[in-house]
């Protein structure tokens, strides 16, 4: 398995370099070419919806022209970033940008992304939710550490549980894990029993057969979630491998303990599959 196509999102509003560094650095790593997608909508304000005045027409439409422009300028800074360094591919939505990722994702084998202001990131039509785009691209989502412009892979943890989304995680992580020079597979029990030590040696053996040297480390914690945190915190991981356990419930997302936590987190690198 290899990443042919990665997908970088750039939100509107935010810088454009350290997400387009980290994800070209990640693009010649594995040898991919790069799509950069900006994606942002015009906010419906009240005013506008309830009066067809010409103030409120032009207003809405110097709303889409200041969009157009910036993006402009952000496509101008991704060209030049990525110049001479990897294939690149541009695209642009007038749309909100996380139902613009999750439809550009069918392009892509790996989607990058900067974190997002906790689970729900805040402004739908101008800043991409990575919480929605986990669950609903279809694809593995890589999000980065706050202004990070480099992408290293040397040192990942892969957070275990057996379960389909964190079998999917390991699967779709391979091509990182590949070029990795230390993998350990991280699994915390409150009482770890054979089964849970069988479960991680499957996992250790399968990632053997990919040409990925892994070894297991089993926790042992009464809270699962603070168990796997504190081994992160002392790991000093480049990366953190995670499948993403969550679903719609009216009309907002539930998530688990260590996927709402590697949401809400900043500063580090975090792959998810669900």
């Amino acid at each position: 398995m290899s990443y042919r196509s990665i997908l970088v999102n750039l939100d509107i509003d935010r810088p454009v370099k350290p997400i387009t560094n980290a994800a070209t650095d990640l693009a010649v790593q594995v040898g991919a070419r790069l799509i950069g997608l900006c994606a942002a909508q015009v906010f419906p304000s009240p005013f506008a919806l309830q009066t067809t005045s010409y103030a409120a027409t032009s207003a809405t439409q110097r709303m889409y022209k200041d969009i157009e422009n910036r993006i402009e300028e952000i496509h101008a800074e991704f060209r030049a970033l990525t110049a001479d360094r990897v294939e690149s591919e541009w695209r642009t939505e007038m749309s909100g940008p996380t139902e613009a990722i999750v439809e550009a994702a069918r392009a892509a084998d790996l989607i990058v992304m900067a974190a997002g202001e906790g689970a729900q990131s805040g402004d739908s039509y101008r800043t991409a939710d990575p919480a929605s785009v986990v669950l609903h691209s279809g694809r593995p989502v890589l999000v980065a550490g706050n202004g990070r412009h480099a992408m290293p892979v040397k040192k990942i943890v892969v957070c275990w549980k057996d379960t389909r989304e964190a079998r999917r995680a390991v699967a779709d992580a391979i091509p990182l894990l590949s070029l990795a020079k230390d993998v350990t597979v991280v699994s915390v029990s409150s009482e770890p029993d054979t089964s849970l030590r069988k479960s991680n040696a499957d996992v250790v053996s399968y990632l053997a057969h990919h040409n990925v040297r892994a070894r297991s480390h089993i926790s042992k914690s009464a809270d699962e979630t603070i168990g796997l945190l504190q081994f992160v915190d002392q790991s000093g991981a480049d990366l953190i491998v995670s499948g993403a356990y969550g679903h719609s419930r009216l009309r907002e997302l539930v998530f688990g303990g260590i996927t709402r936590f590697l949401l809400d987190e900043s500063g580090r690198n975090r792959f998810m599959s669900s």
